[in-house]
């Protein structure tokens, strides 16, 4: 019956550590693509975190079948992609694609939200590390890559149709 035997309850200090850690990690990514002017920012992406940590630690707290957890993670990240999918717009007047780091940025926010809901730390703060080395630095080594080969710019937020 949904698994309550077999439940491994979490402390209170656990669960909010683990949900917090992931509201905390989305809304800062928030805030990157807030400074950047895109649609998704802090709130948006703090959401999408919480909710997605909320939903695992709230799967870890039922128990039961393992198979359940990872349908719920596999429903779950499908689910952001769509929401994803949704920053993404095709600008006809400028005759390019924009939103992708956005887009990409959410999906990430929501699969790390799920490494922070199961307390897997040390792989949540590496993901998280190389996340704001790209988006803090992204855009300086693609331009400097551009100037030293000669690419066109174009950048992932922008890509032409």
């Amino acid at each position: 019956m949904w698994g309550l035997v077999d439940a491994n309850p979490l402390s209170l200090l656990d669960i909010v550590t683990r949900v917090g850690a992931a509201g905390l990690g989305g809304a800062l990514v928030g805030l990157n693509r807030n400074l950047h002017h895109q649609g998704a920012g802090m709130r948006t992406f703090g959401l999408v975190a919480l909710a997605t940590g909320g939903i695992t630690v709230g799967m870890l707290q039922v128990g039961g079948d393992p198979g359940a957890l990872s349908r719920t993670v596999q429903g779950v990240m499908a689910g952001i992609g769509f929401l994803g999918g949704g920053v993404i717009l095709r600008r006809s007047d400028l005759g390019r694609v924009t939103g992708l780091t956005s887009a990409a940025a959410i999906w990430f926010v929501a699969g790390n939200a799920i490494l922070c809901a199961l307390g897997l730390w040390t792989l949540t703060a590496v993901l998280m590390m190389f996340a704001f080395f790209l988006l803090l630095f992204g855009r300086s080594v693609e331009q400097a890559m551009v100037r030293l080969f000669g690419v066109d710019n174009v950048d992932d937020e922008e890509h032409e149709l």
